[in-house]
């Protein structure tokens, strides 16, 4: 069984709730994607996104995880510039640990 690798990010951002929902409708034209109330993911060909709305803290977590370290850079590089490109306006910053 292949190993998966992960990479989080904790966005500070007062509409948690809304980017995650941007994100996952935005995503959900072309691949899988689900999300409820305060969840969500985005399934991509070759790793996943889980993003999970904090509200009472305003932070908006994603993990990005694949089963290589390339697929979770390009991941990282795929969710992070289009939430920072929807929340431009509100000064979004994704920094990956």
């Amino acid at each position: 069984m292949p190993s998966t690798m992960t990479a989080t990010a904790e966005v500070a951002t007062e509409r948690p709730v809304a980017y995650m929902r941007q994100l996952c409708k935005h995503f959900g034209h072309k691949i899988e994607t689900s999300y409820d109330e305060t969840t969500g993911q985005i399934v991509f060909s070759d790793g996943r996104c889980d993003l999970e709305a904090l509200e009472s803290e305003n932070l908006l977590r994603l993990t990005v995880s694949a089963d290589t370290d390339e697929n979770v850079d390009r991941l990282r590089g795929v969710v992070g510039s289009h939430l920072e490109r929807f929340g431009r306006r509100d000064e979004l910053s994704v920094g990956w640990q």
